[in-house]
């Protein structure tokens, strides 16, 4: 869950520090104390789009930290962290959203740097944001297969997995199918340059790591002088009297002579015996370095020479001559492909006839597991929309292939194409959600939804903003109650203008504005008990605390408390 989120510079938000609970944290104040703010802050640090607008004015960056508590072995985000080589420790993780005035964007995970997409692929296993917009995607059928296969990520995920790596390489064949047999004229033209460019490459006669070994040899004639001196100056050092090696074998004799009378002295001699040896072998190996060398002034010419030549064919074919010898095998093999193009294509055709057929295989698995999944998830629904007050409601998940007669098109999802249906009165025909529903069914849906998804996804944490808009009366009280059910098998922050839903909150958070030396900032306090009755009174009668009003935020405490109870 989410234990602890500090945010600075962030909108109208100077610096806070919010601590979370689990269960359900409900968050009320006026419009425009900074609510929604803090949850574009918890967005942003899941991930989402940034902006410089989110820069509070004047300050140099909007900086947002949270901590997250991960109870669970099995949770997704460990094997999202073994992916990116992200270590989790005391089950624990956070992350860092940090946006400069200048527009850039620092993402880290548990003080890691990563990119904004990473950071999404960790934020979307901890957090779930749902607002009014997300109700909209609920309309889009498009979307709608998504929402299937989010019931049964498990089953689904892995069949899908085996299929996309079909689609892809059927993708792939097609691609160079559809490339191969381009009209004659393009092949011909690509086969003269491709012909031109062999040519040129045979003609160069490269040898692998030939750049490196002539630079090698290009660096030692041009500092000849350097590299004869310094062999000859290490060399006179040792060899020749009153030198190094001179020294040394004093030092061996006198050791020896003096071995027997002394067992240090023995080890010692042995020791630098050795060592003598060595030395003697490496002055005879310099003075045959020296004997060796020779300035070749045309030696150095040529390597110049052909250096250039390489660096022509460098700017043309790769960086390293062996990169430019890869690049000939490359199109040599291109080659052969056109100039042998119909027994290819032939062979190409057979490879995408061969695969389409293994990939529609997996297909009509994963159409089979959806199928399965699509009863169950009706079933859940009409469950959960009777507890919402839309007991009269009918809903059906349409798969669109079912009325084709032909053999299904492939795509990146399969061959399915799905449309959540329903009607909300008896008697009334199946539609599109488009078509039929009003807001506040619409979020009733989605909330439906929520509830089913909270308990097969095992999101960490699940964030609902103003998703009560436009209900009321008993709508409401079922919509506070769903929402509760929610918390209990994840953590949720919701904000809301309903005491209804308010009243059922195990941590109530108050957000205001407030104005010092003459900026408006937000601040959040955790309400006690006699503090929660008034903020609940204040949402009941929208100005004056009256008695009757505090009694009737008492009493929905009470009957929330019933409820969770039961």
């Amino acid at each position: 869950m989410l234990t602890e989120i500090s945010i600075r510079d962030f909108a109208i938000i100077d610096e806070i520090s919010i601590t979370f609970h689990e269960g359900l944290t409900v968050l009320t104040g006026e419009t425009g104390a900074g609510k929604s703010i803090i949850i574009d802050a918890i967005q942003l640090l899941a991930g989402g789009r940034g902006s410089v607008e989110f820069v509070r004015h004047e300050a140099k960056k909007a900086e947002i930290e949270g901590l997250f508590i991960i109870d669970r072995k099995d949770h997704p985000i460990y094997i999202v962290g073994k992916q990116y080589g992200i270590e989790i420790y005391d089950e624990q993780v956070v992350l860092q959203r940090t946006i400069t005035a200048s527009g850039k964007s620092i993402c880290r995970v548990n003080s890691k740097l990563v990119t904004l997409a990473i950071l999404r692929e960790f934020g979307k296993t901890l957090i779930d944001i749902h607002s009014q917009h997300e109700t909209q995607s609920l309309m889009n059928s498009e979307n709608h297969l998504d929402f299937l296969d989010m019931y049964e990520p498990k089953l689904i995920s892995k069949a899908k997995e085996e299929y996309t790596q079909l689609y892809k390489k059927l993708d792939t064949l097609k691609k160079r199918y559809q490339k191969l047999n381009d009209n004659e004229q393009e092949m011909a033209h690509r086969l003269d340059l491709l012909e031109f460019q062999m040519n040129e490459l045979e003609q160069a006669n490269l040898s692998p790591n030939e750049d490196e070994l002539l630079e090698n040899e290009r660096n030692s004639l041009a500092n000849f002088e350097r590299v004869h001196s310094a062999l000859q100056d290490a060399y006179t050092a040792l060899y020749g009297e009153q030198k190094g090696l001179e020294w040394l074998s004093q030092a061996q004799t006198t050791l020896q002579d003096n071995s027997k009378y002394d067992e240090f002295i023995a080890d010692k001699s042995e020791e630098i015996s050795n060592h003598y040896f060595s030395l003697e072998e490496l002055t005879y190996e310099l003075r045959s370095q020296i004997d060796a060398l020779q300035f070749d002034p045309e030696r150095l010419n040529e390597i110049e020479s052909r250096l250039d030549e390489i660096n022509r064919l460098k700017k043309k074919y790769g960086s390293t001559v062996n990169d430019i010898i890869a690049y000939m095998a490359k199109i040599e093999e291109e080659m052969e492909q056109i100039t042998n193009k119909d027994s290819h294509l032939s062979s190409l055709l057979q490879q995408i006839e061969e695969t389409e057929k293994d990939a529609f295989l997996e297909a009509k698995q994963l159409h089979d597991i959806r199928k399965k999944a699509a009863v169950s998830l009706t079933k859940e629904i009409y469950s959960e929309l009777k507890g919402l007050y839309l007991e009269k409601a009918s809903f059906s998940i349409k798969f669109l292939e079912d009325e084709i007669q032909s053999k299904p098109k492939l795509h990146k999802n399969g061959f399915d194409q799905i449309k959540f249906l329903i009607s909300t009165n008896t008697g009334e025909p199946l539609k599109e959600l488009a078509k039929v529903a009003s807001g506040g069914e619409l979020s009733r849906i989605m909330l439906a939804l929520k509830r089913i998804f909270s308990k097969h996804l095992g999101i960490t944490s699940v964030i609902f903003d103003e998703v009560d808009t436009g209900v009321s009366g008993r709508v409401a009280q079922a919509i506070a109650e769903k929402i509760y059910q929610i918390s209990n098998d994840s953590q949720v922050l919701c904000i809301t203008h309903l005491p209804q839903v308010a009243a059922m909150a195990d941590t109530h958070k108050f957000i205001q504005k407030n104005e010092k030396n003459h900026r408006t900032s937000t601040n959040v306090k955790e309400l006690t008990d006699v503090e929660q009755i008034e903020e609940l009174s204040r949402m009941i009668t929208g100005t004056k605390l009256t008695e009757t009003a505090k009694n009737h935020a008492k009493e929905m405490l009470t009957l929330a408390s019933a409820f969770k109870t039961n």
